[in-house]
Formats: structure tokens, C-alpha cells, sequence
């Protein structure tokens, strides 16, 4: 058992597409928050290599755009650092263009698509409270 929790919410209205490439971005930002949540290289029988995967399980939830707002502002009002997709983002080709279209949003106007944490479990569950598990 893990005394931190990953949580991924994305807006659950988005196309499947949509949805899967948040979920990626949002958990490179985890990733590069916490550089040790990342195991051993895998193997498999034959000696072929693969890379190495997160060591703990990454939940996956689905939310409205109120919901999100109101996990975002949780995440800010505890001092939980995230990572956050917003649907401009979904127009631009590179990470500089990112978090230029990023930057110019607060969260009261950010049309946010997706956010994600690790934080003590405890913590993302009262966060996450009113998500539902992804379908």
C-alpha cells in the first residue's frame, strides 16, 4: 500500500482521443514532479528491454467542467501541486505554445480539460471528492 495516491481527472465530455492525450500529458507532469515514482527498466524473456513504469497505480477519473473547477481550486487552496490541461492547449503543436496559450488564463477562465496529482492518499481523495471512476 502507498501512502500517496495519483489521481488523473479529465473532463468527461471530451472525445476518446481527447481524453487519452490528456492523460498522457498530465502524467509526464507527474512524472517530472516526482521522478522517483518510476520503477526498474522491464525485461522480458528473451532479454529485450523496455522502459520503466510508474511503481504505483494511477487512477483515472471523469468529471464536468464544475467538478474540475472545484477539484482545481481544492488543489490550490491545500497547496497540492498539479498538472493541468486546459482545451486551448488542444491547438498548439509544442510545449513552448503550451504554456504561452496556458498562461494567459486564471483559474476562474481556464476552460480545464484535465488535471492530476500525487499528494498523500488522504489528501487526493478529499480533492477528488465528487469524481467518478473513469468509464
Amino acid at each position: 500500500m502507498f501512502d500517496t495516491k495519483i489521481a488523473i481527472v479529465v473532463r468527461d465530455d471530451l472525445a476518446t482521443w481527447q481524453k487519452l492525450n490528456v492523460t498522457a500529458f498530465l502524467t509526464s507532469g507527474i512524472i517530472a514532479q516526482s521522478p522517483a515514482v518510476i520503477g526498474e527498466t522491464y525485461r522480458d524473456a528473451v532479454g529485450n528491454v523496455y522502459n520503466p513504469l510508474s511503481i504505483q497505480p494511477i487512477v483515472v477519473l471523469g468529471a464536468d467542467q464544475q467538478m474540475l473547477r472545484t477539484i482545481q481550486r481544492r488543489s490550490l487552496e491545500r497547496e497540492v501541486t498539479t498538472s493541468a490541461y486546459i482545451e486551448e492547449m488542444f491547438a498548439t503543436g509544442h510545449d513552448a505554445a503550451n504554456r504561452e496559450v496556458f498562461s494567459q488564463f486564471s483559474p476562474d477562465d481556464a476552460r480545464l480539460v484535465g488535471i492530476a496529482m500525487r499528494a498523500e492518499r488522504k489528501l487526493v481523495d478529499k480533492i477528488t471528492k465528487g469524481a467518478k471512476m473513469h468509464p
